[in-house]
């Protein structure tokens, strides 16, 4: 019986032979076979495409996101790579009271999406530490020679500047903002300071600086900015997928709208400093006011603002309460304290013909301080010797007063307006002296519980302070803890509480405050909220290029996540092509091989005489 043979020398050298009969059947199918073989591949595909792509393309993208996010918390702490063409700076310089602090921060190109902000990170060398320098003093020292200003910059400005490539500084926006030390300089004085930069910076820099870039801001933008900051690193913004979050309805200031926006709830900020108080938070619903008085006084608390990229949209828009308290501040609080017992002292000792205090031998008791300290309060002329009885209860009554609290409803220290809190629905984090008072000495940073919390600041104070000193010469305490966090963490543990739950009206049953010192191992300044709200516009740049190219930016969103399934089908039907183009052309050899055969030929095949081999070379 006649075979027909297939060979090929490349890629590798193979070679078999069929018998001729077979040929036709197997190689050779019917115009319909090959189309219903077709349809069934094509079916194949498509079902393919529906239940691995478009099953998840949603899902994927919301996975993918998820990790993204929480990878970026991992990878964020790599070294900058500057030769990345596609990465933006930033310079904000932070100008406070006791020196100056200038970050450098980047970010990559917007990826064309108007639901999501820029993704802001801090720069890091290439030993990966932070872009950060610092000068002292603060530049409200130069009040007197405002001439010298731009001289007391240029270090930090020419720190930065190494940094960044020098093809990308002008685009680099700068911003220089004096914070508390140049609220407090004469308005005069504050513009020839920044005059001098304004004028003098641009001749030896090539940032993007304009005269708006440089001011004196305000306590409440300084405290926005933290809120941004915190809520940032969280991942507070990302609306894209509320899964899994704790959501809150709003209602869009200026909105006209009359249903309520479901985002993910924003955390809320409390800070206590050594000499200041502060308090921010969201107000989701449209609040109400007492009285006119109280409406006119909340105009300068409350801030709302759109963090997105386009005005017209309002998913990126907050109404935040923002309050600072001076002298409501750890230390702060306890020289008023202190002031206040030496004046009551005196007085009283003069209307009794007392001594107490004026001496070692008959001190003055102090229950705010820990048992048996001996301390010594005032100045020469008036000193007063105090010694600790550790009554933190006693402590705490004894400082109520000083919160200046009102019987006005919706207040706060001092009879400050606060608008009304969900307490059920809300999460709040405490730094500086709120993470201080519970982690330094009593151990307790993390998840606040006010039970455990004032139990333990109890313990402590009624402690022998010989004890206590004991304990700290083993090293029990916080490394960064010393003799006077010792000695004054009673006071500050009782001032810490009652601020809180008195002044600030929190529950003593409130479970979702955190108290912390890093969010997620970094240091969060408000330098980092400020340059996201003042580059909030730069995405509507890639946004605009991206459409001129007719690109859809869902399309573009999701296209990183599913390109492979793509490029799987489209290898899948080219394969598929290439099959169905071969097996026609088989056929239509075999046809001009049939036409060509003699009778004879045909009398062979039919009789089953062998016949020569046909090569077939591949």
């Amino acid at each position: 019986m006649g075979r027909i043979s297939f060979s090929c020398l490349f890629p590798a050298s193979w070679h078999f032979s069929l018998p001729s009969q077979v040929l036709p059947r197997l190689l050779v199918p019917s115009l319909r076979q090959l189309l219903f073989i077709g349809l069934v591949l094509c079916l194949i595909g498509l079902l393919y495409l529906l239940l691995v792509s478009g099953q998840g393309v949603a899902s994927w993208t919301r996975k993918e996101i998820y990790i993204h996010r929480h990878l970026a918390r991992v990878t964020d702490i790599d070294a900058t790579d500057t030769s990345n063409p596609n990465l933006n700076y930033g310079l904000v310089v932070d100008c406070g009271s006791s020196g100056s602090r200038v970050f450098v921060y980047c970010w990559p190109r917007h990826n064309g999406n108007p639901h999501e902000l820029l993704d802001i990170q801090q720069m890091r060398d290439q030993h990966r530490k932070p872009v950060v320098m610092k000068i002292k003093p603060g530049i409200s020292e130069l009040a007197k020679t405002p001439e010298k200003a731009s001289d007391y910059i240029y270090p930090l400005l020419s720190f930065a500047a190494q940094h960044i490539p020098k093809n990308k500084h002008q685009e680099t926006p700068l911003y220089i903002l004096c914070t508390a030390g140049m609220r407090i300089l004469p308005e005069s004085q504050q513009e020839a300071l920044l005059e001098d930069l304004r004028t003098d910076i641009p001749v030896h820099f090539n940032f993007l600086f304009s005269d708006s870039h440089v001011e004196v801001i305000s306590g409440k933008q300084e405290g926005v900015y933290a809120w941004i900051g915190i809520n940032f690193v969280l991942g507070r913004f990302n609306h894209v997928d509320n899964e899994g979050e704790a959501v809150v309805e709003v209602h869009v200031p200026g909105s006209d709208q009359q249903e309520a926006l479901v985002r993910k709830r924003t955390a809320g900020v409390l800070d206590m400093g050594g000499v200041s108080t502060q308090i921010a938070y969201e107000v989701p619903k449209t609040v109400s006011f007492a009285s006119p008085q109280q409406e006119e006084v909340a105009k300068n608390l409350l801030a709302e603002f759109n963090l997105g990229c386009d005005a017209h949209r309002t998913e990126h828009v907050y109404r935040v309460y923002v309050s600072t308290f001076l002298g409501f501040g750890g230390n702060a609080a306890r020289q008023r304290y202190e002031e206040n017992l030496i004046r009551n002292t005196a007085t009283k000792n003069k209307l009794l013909d007392q001594h107490a205090g004026e001496t070692a031998e008959s001190p003055l008791l102090d229950p705010c301080l820990p048992t048996d300290l001996q301390d010594e309060i005032g100045p020469s002329t008036q000193k007063l010797h105090l010694r600790g009885t550790g009554d933190f209860d006693l402590c705490r009554q004894i400082l109520q007063p000083f919160l200046n609290r009102t019987n006005e409803t919706q207040t706060s220290l001092s009879g400050i307006y606060q608008p009304e809190i969900d307490y059920n629905n809300s999460q709040f984090y405490g730094f500086s002296e709120f993470y201080y008072c519970t982690e330094d000495v009593l151990r307790m940073g993390g998840d606040y519980n006010a039970s455990k919390y004032a139990q333990s600041a109890k313990s402590y104070c009624a402690t022998q302070w010989k004890t206590l000193r004991e304990r700290f010469d083993s090293g029990l305490y916080a490394s960064h803890a010393d003799l006077h966090r010792l000695k004054y963490q009673c006071f500050k543990s009782a001032w810490m509480y009652e601020v809180l739950h008195l002044g600030f009206s929190f529950p003593a049953n409130y479970k979702n405050l955190k108290t912390a010192l890093l969010v997620y191992d970094k240091e969060v300044q408000w330098t980092l909220g400020a340059i996201l709200y003042r580059t909030r516009f730069l995405p509507l740049r890639d946004i605009q290029q991206e459409s001129l190219k007719g690109l859809h930016s869902h399309w573009r969103h999701s296209f990183s996540f599913v390109n492979n399934h793509y490029l799987f089908l489209a290898c899948f039907f080219i394969v598929l092509l290439s099959i169905m183009l071969y097996l026609l052309r088989l056929r239509r050899i075999h046809r001009r091989t049939a036409q060509r055969c003699s009778p004879s030929a045909v009398t062979w095949l039919e009789e089953g005489i062998g016949s020569p081999t046909l090569p077939i070379n591949l």
